[in-house]
């Protein structure tokens, strides 16, 4: 597979990745009628800091993707304990 190939794949998973989150925060939303909106976490903060940069480094590819893939991983992370912490 060539590398534009590779680029396409990566994006499509990260794309699908992103609106399954946003899926699962719908859902978890409409079960949480009622409670208080809560204040981002520092490692939320940082994960959309590293996506912005990734996005403004985008001329360099392989900064920019990897800024966005450091971003969405901790994204991934901050959701995961706070899923840990609600239960």
């Amino acid at each position: 597979m060539s590398k534009q190939g590779l680029f396409i794949l990566a994006s499509v998973v990260v794309a699908i990745a992103i609106i399954a989150l946003f899926v699962l925060m719908l859902i978890r939303q409409k079960q949480n009628r009622g409670s208080e909106s809560k204040a981002l976490t520092p490692l939320t903060g940082l994960a959309f800091a590293c996506i912005v940069a990734g996005i403004m480094f985008g001329d360099e590819r392989w900064l920019g993707y990897g800024l966005m893939g450091v971003g969405v991983v901790l994204a991934v992370i901050d959701a995961v304990l706070k899923f840990k912490k609600s239960r």
